[in-house]
């Protein structure tokens, strides 16, 4: 396992981020701290100088191992199950354009927020909408993986447990699909946490870390030595990337809690 610190692009729409605003300084930061990559939020790609990040990354020997999607949905109300087909197509077009950037990077692309919400349609009628655009975007890509993240019912009605995560995943089939388990949304949704961690087992392709408040682990009441031991016992070996409020302290202060605290249950 390998630690990671999600930073975001300057058009942040989303509280829960350690460090957000300007890339370099997160960038630099990360490896200041011992971060050994970051994870990136970005809108649109469009907006940024992925050569000149790239060559950060080189410089910092720092690499990125997620791009996140869902501030295009916050923003701007993109979605890959939208009822307007015209607003799904917008959707498939912004997250190939996070696809193509992370094929640079060796990384990941998640589909958390950017997926929608039911909006008073039924359950199967979503589903097949969206494994319709998740087997649209496997066509058009090539290499990239990509990541669904469960949330906690108050953000979403669709996708809320590893369990349904699971079950799309066998109607999708396709190795280059996994899951993103997140502690602070899996905190609401599971029943066991490390339980739920076992049923995703190889399926699990990376990990966000916060508290049961949302500051860094370490300042709420999730048992984070049981799930590292969960980890271990399932040997994953992906990213674990800290999502976290700006709390307690700061940016830069939650941002080291929650390095020591993370490197110190991998090290145990």
């Amino acid at each position: 396992m390998k630690l990671s610190l999600v930073i975001s692009t300057s058009d942040a729409a989303f509280d829960a981020l350690a460090f957000k605003g300007d890339l370099k300084k997160g960038m630099e930061l990360a490896r200041k701290i011992g971060y050994q990559a970051v994870e990136i939020a970005v809108r649109d790609p469009s907006t940024v100088d992925w050569n000149e990040v790239r060559n950060m990354s080189e410089e910092l020997e720092l690499p990125i191992c997620a791009f996140g999607t869902g501030q295009a949905y916050l923003a701007e109300g993109l979605s890959l199950t939208h009822p307007d087909e015209k607003i799904r197509k917008k959707a498939l077009r912004r997250v190939e354009s996070h696809a193509k950037v992370a094929t640079m990077f060796g990384a990941v692309v998640i589909i958390g927020l950017i997926r929608g919400r039911r909006e008073r349609r039924s359950r199967q009628e979503v589903e097949d909408i969206f494994i319709d655009s998740m087997k649209y975007l496997l066509k058009i890509t090539t290499d990239v993986k990509f990541v669904i993240e469960p949330l906690n019912r108050y953000e979403t009605d669709f996708i809320n447990t590893v369990d349904e995560a699971l079950q799309l995943l066998g109607k999708i089939n396709s190795e280059r699909v996994g899951i993103l388990a997140d502690t602070f949304h899996m905190n609401i949704e599971e029943v066991d946490i490390s339980e739920s961690l076992k049923k995703a087992g190889e399926k699990l392709y990376h990990f966000h870390v916060a508290d049961s408040n949302r500051w860094a682990p370490g300042f709420g009441h999730i048992d984070f030595e049981g799930i590292f031991r969960t980890l271990k016992e399932i040997r994953y070996n992906g990213y674990v990337s800290v999502e976290c409020l700006p709390l307690p302290g700061g940016m830069e202060k939650a941002a080291q809690f929650s390095y020591e605290k993370l490197n110190r249950l991998m090290s145990s």
